[in-house]
């Protein structure tokens, strides 16, 4: 996504829905309005992608489509407000959301790593647990099986010996 960013300014991204009464051109057009209003307020827009024409899950303002915009930038926490307000005021956006996006650091993508080391390392572990648990269950029911065998044996044995037919 945005490649290089200071840690003094925010980060945020935004998806954000223009009306289909418009075309795909004049959807483009209204993506450059949203990027002016981005950048006339302090923003620096690192990102930009197009998510295209979708289906809506509920009708909006009476449309079931809609065109998807992504963008990512940078911008002064107090400016957001204000960015909010003019995307709201705007009749050609049909709804819009902004969130703050975390970048990963090289520090923070080694810790990630080592906790999914960690976590696979676990889930080996399980599995090992598992086919030992399944191999000993095996000789449990082996073992079971052999002495049940046993055990009929000596009944049999015991009433052979306990008939006088053998004299």
């Amino acid at each position: 996504m945005s490649k290089v960013k200071s840690s003094a300014i925010p980060h945020y991204e935004i998806l954000y829905i223009i009306a289909n009464k418009y075309s795909e051109d004049e959807a483009k057009l209204i993506e450059t309005k949203v990027n002016k209003v981005l950048m006339d307020r302090g923003g620096k827009i690192t990102f930009n992608q197009v998510w295209g024409k979708k289906r809506l899950i509920y009708p909006i303002k009476g449309f079931t489509y809609g065109y998807y915009f992504l963008a990512e930038f940078d911008l002064a926490g107090s400016l957001l407000a204000q960015v909010d307000k003019d995307l709201r005021m705007m009749n050609d956006v049909l709804r819009h959301q902004v969130v703050v996006k975390k970048i990963k650091t090289a520090e923070r993508i080694a810790k990630d790593k080592k906790i999914a080391d960690k976590i696979a390392a676990r889930g080996l572990k399980e599995e090992k647990a598992v086919e030992d648990q399944a191999k000993i269950k095996a000789e449990v029911k082996k073992k079971i099986k052999t002495e049940v065998n046993l055990k009929e044996l000596d009944e049999k044995l015991d009433k052979i010996l306990e008939t006088n037919d053998l004299l």
